[in-house]
């Protein structure tokens, strides 16, 4: 999943314009400036554009911290 985080970050640099030093795996929304209910809908879209992947609500449900996005993610890309 680690392999994943600099993908990540680089959708997070696109939804909330943040320093991609900042996203650790560890991160949760209060830490991210924009990461709220609207915001979390424009980082599902920009994940979805960086991985060639679609969320369901169940996973939007899920995606609480970075490390569950990139858990999320990779369970995508590994039924792909």
């Amino acid at each position: 999943m680690e392999e994943l985080l600099p993908a990540v970050k680089a959708a997070f640099t696109s939804a909330f314009g943040v320093d991609p030093k900042s996203i650790t795996l560890d991160t949760v929304p209060e830490q991210v400036p924009g990461w709220d209910s609207m915001g979390h809908v424009t980082l599902a879209s920009s994940l979805e554009q960086e991985f060639g992947v679609t969320f369901d609500v169940d996973d939007l449900m899920a995606m609480e911290n970075v490390r569950e996005i990139c858990r999320i993610v990779h369970s995508k890309l590994s039924k792909a």
